[in-house]
């Protein structure tokens, strides 16, 4: 196997091999082009990005600066959004439901690398798959780990360090991640102004 397919596969792989090492300032040289131009250069923004991603909804927003180790293992549903200096680190797919929202400084990692110095100090490392559902808001300064899957209907809150598995319909805050309790139809009910102004 190659190191790319190894990398693909999910098993450890040389992160210094000159295809993986190439293909990385591919995606750098391009993040490079989309995070220095001028703000209403909307169609220009978005050829660059329907270049660099994988697949994608025909509605998304990425605000500069974005950044990304491959590009073509990223999946953005419909309606995606994201505030201002999102990382994903995409050695693995990274596959992000319909009306995902993603605030500001907020990173995805797929690398890790092993906990035996020998190997880690030999350029090895592995990466798994980050899957999130649909309809799944993101507040700013989060980090989703290696392997995790994040129901659809969530709500992670600012500062997380999502380190397992979230479950749909829940709100999840902290670091580690945990759920706080789930999402219901009382929500609703929430912030819905007086019809009577006076």
């Amino acid at each position: 196997m190659t190191e790319k397919e190894k990398m693909l596969a999910g098993k450890l792989y040389n992160a210094n091999d000159d295809q993986l090492v190439n293909e990385r300032t591919d995606a750098k040289e391009v993040c490079y082009d989309y995070n220095h131009l001028r703000p209403r250069q909307t169609a220009e923004r978005r050829a660059i990005l329907k270049k660099l991603i994988g697949r994608s909804g025909d509605v998304f927003l990425i605000e500069p600066a974005f950044y990304c180790d491959y590009g073509y293992n990223i999946t953005l549903g419909e309606n995606f959004a994201a505030n201002h200096n999102l990382v994903i680190l995409d050695g693995a797919p990274v596959t992000f439901g319909d009306n995902v929202m993603i605030g500001p400084n907020c990173s995805f990692y797929t690398a890790g690398h092993p906990l035996d110095v020998e190997r880690r100090n030999a350029g090895l490392e592995f990466a798994s798959p980050i899957t999130v559902g649909a309809n799944v808001w993101f507040g700013g300064n989060v980090c989703v780990m290696p392997g995790v899957t994040i129901g659809d209907n969530c709500v992670i809150g600012a500062g997380s360090v999502v380190t397992k598995d979230i479950p749909a319909g829940t709100l999840a805050v902290g670091n580690p991640c945990n759920v706080v309790r789930e999402i219901g139809e009382e929500e609703k009910e929430r912030f819905i102004e007086s019809k009577d102004p006076s």
